[in-house]
């Protein structure tokens, strides 16, 4: 069967966060969120949370409220706790994705914990996971916000699990202008060049060759040809009334 995959977060105590943490994972298709002993009885239904969550009130509608980590991870097979700090008799703490491109998705059903905002995970809680993650962050300052640690560690899960197919936004990209269409323009631009005193006819050693490649790497569409035209155009008739 293929993996299931939970979020847990253990005693928040930001309304705000909970709202965010549901926009997050149904950001990266995620739903099952549950949440141990939060400090707000009604904090799936809070305004706050309503506002963070940006849409994804299905995800917090969904979501449950347990009395304990026990039951909270019931029913899953690969736990894993989300630290800061490496703990000294507990599991093997590595880089999130080092350790999810690991881990099998047909054989195993995933919770990832987190800890509470002001104190993180206890270390009775991190005992009883089969691995520790900690986000590589700067040495010099590593707090992440609740809903921001959780964005990343299930962004990198969803990587694991083979990611979504990109979709390419906005208007399909032009058609290049053909060889003919160039070579014109440059002429062009060749005659305004002289015009305005940049290119000296008698020598004019690399330039156009340059710029033809120049051209050729950016692949103007026709209707970029045609701005330059008018360019080279502008740059003649200036040119013209600039002579006495």
């Amino acid at each position: 069967m293929p993996s299931s995959t939970r979020f847990v977060l253990i005693q928040p105590s930001h309304a705000g966060n909970v709202g965010a943490a549901a926009r997050a994972l149904k950001v990266m298709g995620f739903d099952d969120l549950v949440l141990v002993s939060p400090r707000w009885s009604d904090v799936l239904e809070r305004e706050e949370t309503m506002e963070r969550a940006s849409g994804a009130v299905d995800v917090l509608r969904n979501a449950r409220v347990v009395a304990s980590v026990e039951e909270a991870v019931e029913g899953m097979t690969h736990v894993l706790a989300t630290v800061m700090t490496p703990r000294d008799f507990g599991p093997p703490t590595r880089a999130p994705r080092e350790h999810l491109q690991g881990i099998a998705p047909e054989r195993h059903s995933v919770a990832f914990l987190f800890g509470s905002e002001r104190y993180g995970m206890r270390n009775e809680d991190v005992y009883r996971c089969h691995a520790a993650l900690r986000i590589p962050v700067s040495p010099s300052y590593g707090s992440l916000n609740l809903a921001s640690a959780l964005q990343v560690i299930a962004y990198e899960w969803r990587l694991a699990l083979g990611g979504f197919e990109a979709v390419e936004a906005g208007v399909p990209a032009a058609a290049a202008a053909d060889a003919a269409a160039v070579a014109g323009m440059l002429q062009h631009w060749q005659e305004a060049l002289v015009a305005i005193g940049f290119l000296d006819p008698a020598a004019p050693k690399k330039l156009m060759p340059r710029l033809n490649q120049l051209f050729n790497r950016a692949q103007p569409t026709p209707e970029e040809i045609h701005i330059l035209r008018g360019v080279a155009k502008a740059m003649l008739e200036t040119a013209k009334k600039a002579k006495p």
